[in-house]
Parts: structure tokens; C-alpha cells; sequence
């Protein structure tokens, strides 16, 4: 069935069992498993003007369905979270590939047998591989750490150029970073794959949504139970009752139009952003896109390139390898890494973590600790990056929980 969409200054509160706030995958399966599995009248509010949080995808002028925020590529080992999606979209086989550009030259990422043969040549690349399947075995991913920590230079230089042009720039432009602020354990993770499988994911099930992941959302949050209010802050809505003037006072109770509101919150959106910022902003990184149409099949090799050693912006993305879509004109989308500034014209992507941090959300979080319907889930309301497999597993999880508490009150 259709979404149903309602004006929030229409609504009654008294109506619905449960608040969700976010339209993303922590909030539509989270809505979906509490209207469905639970019989629960589910309102979610979203602030933006559309559903589908960051995989909100959408066709521009030239017909080519584009991605709004930023690529999104599905691919999990969860079999239960790939199979919870399919009922709500068919999955095409697509295969995701990146390519870095090392100064006009194309290679493989992560680096692996194909890029070494392009980086060092035919007969030095061979005597790499040899040595690498030799100290590590075939079909492995070794980080540059592994590399480094060998005795043979040659290894060592292995680590070295992968961390110097496939890495040190992508990740200065990414995070806004100095070589030395890099952090050693984000270098840690940084792979050789030894192998020629050019895949940018190994996992078992990988694909992208047959129509789209807007008209996914729109299945998710088509049920008779579920009534979603667009254009709506959490912030504006609820009134938010503390059990002193402290400022470290817990939250008691969420007021929404007027009466205290019982039923289950689940909340995805910045944690800081509900309670105004009190303990000052938590960093993040956003992202500008820059979008062009060229009158041409194809304008690059595959799906993304990366830009790892040339350009300010970090990757460029061109969607019709990702939807498989025909025709002759076609859609690139620069991507450019920013500083989070400004909540009211910037979207926050990247939760920035360290332990100063860490510490700041976890004082937000104490915040809501006290108040038992509040359930903060996902990227922003946890301050983590997940991947979009983790937040519907995470999702399902949550609303179990939610659903026997329920049962048991």
C-alpha cells in the first residue's frame, strides 16, 4: 500500500503506540516491525522532505537515477538482514568496483595482485605476489601494519606505497586531517588484498534495489498502521521534561502536543541536536556533491573512482554502473569532504571519533538514561558509522526488545 503521509499539526497524539523519529533504515524497519509484528500505531516524524533518510534516490533531468547523499552500495553477510530487505525490493547482481586514480592511471582498489602488476610492473610484481602468498597465503587481506612488521624491504615497500598513494591523501581530504593527525589505527586497516578479485566487497549478498532505494522505503513504510509527517524536528515537537535545572539533569519525560507521551520513542536522529546543542555540537563530517550530465554511455570505467593523489574533492561517483541502467546520456557526481559547521544547512555524515568524543556523547546519552521508551538507534542517535546491513539488523534487534518490554508492561 501507499505511504500515509499526514500534516503533524493534524494529528492527535493520543492515536499512536509509538513515535519514530527518521525515515533512514533504524526508523522504517524499526516502524515497520512495531506497526507489523506488534499491531502498534506507529507515527514517524521526519525532518527533511522525503522519506528514505541518505539513500533517498530520486531521477534528474536526464533520466538517470541518482543518489542524493552520497553512494550507497548494499552488501552483507546477514543473511536475515538481505532477506528482510527482499521482501520490500528486488535485488539486481550488481557487483560494486572502484578504481583509484594514481596520476591519470586507473588501479583496483583495495590494492591487490591486478594494481601491484600496474604499480610495479610485470616482473617485479610477480616476485611480490610470490612473496606475499609465501608469508601470508593466497586470497588473504593484509593491512600495511602486517606488511611493515616484515623483515623483507621489498614488503615494506609494499606498505609503503599503498599507504602513500592510495591512502595519506584520500584520508587527509576525507577527514581534514595532517599526516601526522592520522590516526595509526585507521592506518592499521588500510588492506592489500592478495587476490585478483577486483570487487571493492567480498560479501555474500551484494546487489542494489531493482527500482530504487526511495521506492524500497516506500514499501517498508506502506502499512495501515504507520503514519508518516514530513518536514517535522523532533527538536520543534517534543518537549523535553528534566528532573531538575541541572545541567547534567536526566530526561523524565517527553511531552508531545501537550500530554506526556508513554509508548515506545525510537529516536535516529543526532543526539545533540534534541537537547539543542547544551554541551556544545558533536564533530561530524559532511559532504557537498557536485553533480554533471554528459551526453555519452559511459563516462568513466566502473561505478566510483577515487581520487587519491590529485584533486581537492575525494571520489567521483557516475550512477548507471550502479542502477545498470541504459541510455545515452549519463550522471557523475564529484564528492567533497567538509567540515560539519552548520546544523541548519549541512547534513552530518561521518561521526568524527576519538575519546574526547566519545565522552561528550556519552554525557548526552546519560541524558536520556532514566527515561525507559527512549531508545536512541543508528548512526547519529549511537554517534558510529554502520554500514546500512548493521542498522536493519540492528533495527530488527531493537524493536524485538521494544515489542516483549511492551508485551511484559
Amino acid at each position: 500500500m501507499a505511504v500515509n503521509y499526514a500534516d503533524f499539526r493534524d494529528i492527535a497524539i493520543e492515536d499512536y503506540d509509538a513515535v519514530v523519529v527518521g525515515s533512514g533504515f533504524a526508523g522504517a524497519v524499526s516502524a515497520r516491525q512495531l506497526a507489523e509484528e506488534g499491531g502498534l500505531r506507529v507515527l514517524v516524524i521526519e525532518k527533511r522532505a522525503h522519506i528514505a533518510g541518505n539513500m533517498y534516490d530520486e531521477y534528474d533531468e536526464a533520466g538517470v537515477l541518482v543518489h542524493r547523499y552520497g553512494p550507497h552500495i548494499f552488501h552483507t553477510n546477514d543473511q536475515r538482514a538481505y532477506d528482510y530487505l527482499a521482501r520490500f525490493t528486488e535485488w539486481s547482481s550488481y557487483q560494486h568496483r572502484v578504481l583509484a586514480d594514481w596520476y591519470g592511471t586507473y588501479m583496483p582498489v583495495p590494492f591487490n595482485k591486478n594494481s601491484m602488476e600496474i604499480a610495479f610492473g610485470d616482473e617485479k610484481a610477480a616476485r611480490l605476489i610470490e612473496k606475499l602468498v609465501d608469508t601470508f597465503g593466497d586470497e588473504r587481506k593484509v593491512t600495511i601494519n602486517e606488511l611493515r612488521a616484515q623483515e623483507d624491504p621489498e614488503l615494506q615497500e609494499v606498505a609503503d606505497f599503498v599507504y602513500q598513494n592510495v591512502f595519506l591523501y584520500y584520508t587527509q581530504k576525507q577527514w581534514g586531517l595532517t599526516p601526522e593527525e592520522v590516526d595509526p589505527s585507521v592506518t592499521a586497516r588500510v588492506p592489500v588484498f592478495i587476490s585478483r578479485d577486483n570487487r571493492y566487497f567480498q560479501d555474500a549478498f551484494q546487489g542494489m534495489p531493482i527500482d530504487g532505494y526511495t521506492r524500497l522505503f516506500e514499501n517498508l513504510l506502506g502499512h495501515e498502521k504507520i503514519t508518516v509527517c514530513l518536514g517535522t524536528e523532533a527538536e520543534s515537537v517534543f518537549d523535553l521534561v528534566f528532573a531538575g535545572r541541572e545541567e547534567d539533569a536526566p530526561l523524565e519525560a517527553i511531552h508531545i502536543k501537550g500530554a506526556s507521551f508513554e509508548g515506545p520513542i525510537v529516536y535516529t536522529g543526532p543526539l545533540d541536536e534534541l537537547f539543542l546543542g547544551r554541551f556544545g555540537r558533536l564533530p561530524y563530517r559532511s559532504l557537498d556533491f557536485v553533480y554533471e550530465t554528459f551526453d555519452e554511455t559511459y563516462h568513466l570505467p566502473c561505478g566510483t573512482v577515487n581520487y587519491t593523489v590529485t584533486e581537492d574533492y575525494t571520489r567521483i561517483t557516475e550512477f548507471k554502473w550502479l542502477t545498470e541502467q541504459t541510455g545515452d546520456k549519463t550522471t557523475i557526481m564529484r564528492e567533497y569532504s567538509r567540515a560539519y559547521e552548520d546544523p541548519a544547512t549541512q547534513i552530518p555524515y561521518y561521526a568524527i571519533i576519538n575519546d574526547d568524543n566519545d565522552a561528550l556523547y556519552a554525557r548526552y546519552r546519560r541524558l536520556t538514561d532514566a527515561l525507559p521508551n527512549f531508545h536512541p538507534l543508528g548512526r547519529l542517535a549511537e554517534y558510529r558509522y554502520f554500514n546500512m546491513d548493521k542498522v536493519v539488523a540492528d533495527a530488527l534487534a531493537a524493536s524485538e526488545k521494544i515489542l516483549t518490554e511492551t508485551a511484559d508492561a
